[in-house]
């Protein structure tokens, strides 16, 4: 059930893996937009990626990127086999870095989309694993407990976050529980419940290179590298008209493997025991979560 036209922070996942690609990323892309669209997602934004090596990078700024020059110029051009990007309208937690996504755990890096609630429960359920968290968000908690149930399944990412949002679903109150979490070769992308869209593209070589742009421009990313290797696109939005976009279900699991081989898994077909609406939200919550 979406509720509504809404609008939300943006989510953007993509792997050309094994090659390493240049991407050219803007977080908001015309110079005559940047004020009228920093009002719609005006709370952060964030770039993640791999060196050759595997080390995990994080570029992000806890204010709209129409205000941060600096971020924009220094996040246009990076190279990795992976990359996760994030613009924020903040639900939970304090316009500060630690709370801007992506955030990094154990070598992997993690966005989220939506509000689970709750989260006394989930810092009791977390115990000493709590102690990867530096912010205030009900994102990097989800990544925590994540963190933890891969860990329990022997480094099995798809098992872990499997394990990890059955427990969300059936202990705490949800609304929305969009992700995206990379390594240096895959990627993993859930859509739950049905609250926001959450699309997937698998690109072929051709000609033209890969350029993609929001709605109204609020993320864009072109890489001519891609122009002759396949790569996989996860939006929160189609990019383009590309006629590939296809909607993950509600509840469904995609993994992009290190050949991007893609494999799609149901691994919540019921709704959250404790789903929540719009009216269940706090205000500022609520407005994160609805078109202006």
């Amino acid at each position: 059930m979406v509720e509504g036209n809404t609008y939300m922070c943006r989510l953007f996942g993509l792997s050309s893996s094994p090659t390493r690609a240049r991407a050219v990323f803007w977080l908001l892309e015309a110079p005559d937009s940047l004020r009228e669209q920093a009002h719609r997602d005006p709370d952060g934004t964030g770039l993640g990626y791999f060196d050759a090596d595997g080390t995990p990078h994080l570029h992000k700024a806890p204010l709209a990127a129409y205000a941060d020059r600096r971020f924009a110029e220094e996040a246009k051009e990076v190279w990795s086999t992976t990359f996760i990007a994030h613009v924020r309208f903040a639900s939970t937690g304090g316009l500060e870095r630690r709370n801007t996504h992506p955030f990094e755990q154990d070598g992997r890096l993690f966005a989220h989309n939506g509000v689970v609630e709750g989260l006394d429960l989930l810092d009791a359920h977390l115990g000493a694993d709590r102690s990867p968290v530096r912010g205030d968000t009900d994102s990097e908690r989800v990544f925590a407990l994540i963190t933890r149930e891969v860990r329990r399944h022997e480094g099995d990412i798809g098992a872990g976050i499997a394990s990890a949002v059955r427990w969300i679903a059936r202990s705490l109150p949800v609304y929305a529980l969009n992700v995206v979490l990379t390594t240096p070769q895959e990627l993993w992308a859930l859509r739950y419940p049905d609250t926001h869209e959450l699309f997937v593209l698998q690109r072929t070589p051709g000609d033209q290179g890969l350029d993609h742009a929001g709605t109204g421009g609020r993320m864009r990313v072109r890489s001519s590298d891609l122009s002759r290797a396949p790569a996989v696109v996860v939006a929160s939005e189609k990019m383009d008209d590309d006629p590939g976009w296809r909607p993950l279900r509600s509840g469904e699991l995609l993994h992009c493997a290190a050949d991007l081989t893609v494999t799609r898994t149901l691994i919540l077909p019921d709704p959250p025991a404790h789903r929540l609406t719009l009216a269940d939200l706090h205000p500022a919550a609520a407005a994160s979560q609805k078109a202006p």
